[in-house]
């Protein structure tokens, strides 16, 4: 082992700019897996965040709608009795505007609201108030303090000024919900005093499983969490890291092709020095191992060195975020999420493929028959 660690030294100190280059192109392969992954972390964990800023943890339907008692749970932070309306939302003409129309689903809630949904404007929420996404608002041609008119399945029709509008960045929320007060969603339905159940915001939101579960085991109710809520998302998400990690992987795999090309031409000249070592005692197997020691080797400094300036790369860019624009996207900046699973996949895939490449010269090296080169 210790011999043909001396001859992977050696052999990578002798091609100095050979190793170099190889290194250079595993260490940029490296740091582009990185950062990539780190922006596509941090976009994705904003869309996640922009999405609860309109979505609940966990969502209680109530078995009895007559019978609903707030719910207790040492993870609740807030929460709000809610009651669900379809309607036909309508805005009149007048001051040059033409009349505007749209279906949405109000959501009336209770006290609480502003707390389970922060951001979204529900402090000032009163009877007679109505906030709306503002996507949907567009799409009527309301602005704050315009009256809009909700027609319900009941055929209870209600008048409503619009308090204001919010946009969360996820467009089938900004384009299909608003918030009215629950009294006036039991007006609408004609159902006093009934409630569907409750929203919750709980102290970490990946605990929501685990409270959904606990609170239905008291048998008022049956429960969704945010994850079931935006499955499809979420999964979306999940398969466009894997395919960006699986792109930004050949390119380290690339990159190896410059140590196999520095192997490879190592095994071609040093065919003479080979067949002597074998002759002098060497065996096939040491020599195969230093060259997969050399291979190994230049991947792991690539790799150091990858890392290191993909971190580099990952915290500039969290400080100085790039802009994008604001009008087709729901932030302004990208941001950056550091996570180290991202680290040890771009790590794992860079000595892979340097192992692979070490493969290279094998066949060369074992056919090699000392007798006939030395003569």
């Amino acid at each position: 082992m210790r011999f043909a660690l001396f001859l992977a030294f050696k052999h990578v100190k002798k091609r100095r700019w050979q190793s170099l280059a190889a290194i250079l192109g595993v260490a940029g392969g490296v740091a582009v897996i990185v950062t990539a992954l780190s922006l596509t972390n941090g976009f994705s964990r904003e869309l996640v965040r922009a999405t609860l800023k309109a979505t609940p943890h966990v969502i209680l339907f109530a078995y009895d709608t007559k019978n609903a008692p707030p719910p207790e749970d040492p993870e609740i932070v807030a929460k709000t009795p809610f009651l669900p309306v379809k309607v036909l939302l309508t805005r009149r003409a007048g001051e040059g505007r033409a009349a505007g129309s749209d279906f949405a689903t109000l959501l009336g809630v209770g006290e609480g609201a502003a707390a389970v949904y922060p951001g979204l404007g529900l402090e000032g929420l009163e009877p007679g108030k109505l906030v709306l996404g503002r996507a949907i608002a567009t799409n009527l041609g309301a602005y704050p303090g315009d009256a809009v008119y909700a027609l319900a399945i009941t055929q209870k029709r209600r008048r409503f000024e619009l308090l204001s509008t919010f946009t969360t960045g996820n467009y089938l929320i900004d384009a299909g919900y608003g918030f009215i007060p629950l009294t006036d969603a039991q007006a609408l339905l004609e159902a006093p005093g009934q409630v569907a159940g409750w929203h919750l915001r709980l102290n970490d939101p990946e605990k929501a499983p685990i409270v959904a579960r606990r609170l239905s085991q008291e048998g008022l109710y049956w429960a969704r969490t945010w994850q079931d809520l935006n499955r499809t998302l979420l999964e979306q998400l999940a398969l466009q890291k894997r395919v960006i990690g699986i792109v930004l992987a050949l390119i380290v795999a690339v990159a190896a092709l410059g140590i196999a090309n520095v192997l490879t031409l190592m095994a071609v000249e040093k065919t003479p020095e080979i067949a002597l070592l074998r002759v002098l005692g060497a065996s096939g197997g040491q020599v195969v191992l230093a060259f997969a020691l050399e291979a190994l080797l230049l991947g792991f400094l690539g790799v150091l060195l990858g890392n290191l300036v993909g971190l580099a790369l990952s915290l500039y860019l969290a400080a100085h975020p790039p802009k994008i624009p604001g009008e087709l996207y729901f932030i302004t900046r990208l941001p950056v999420a550091l996570k180290p699973g991202d680290f040890l996949y771009a790590s794992g895939v860079a000595l892979f493929t340097a192992a692979l490449a070490a493969l290279a010269p094998v066949g060369r090296l074992l056919r090699l028959r000392p007798g006939q080169v030395l003569r």
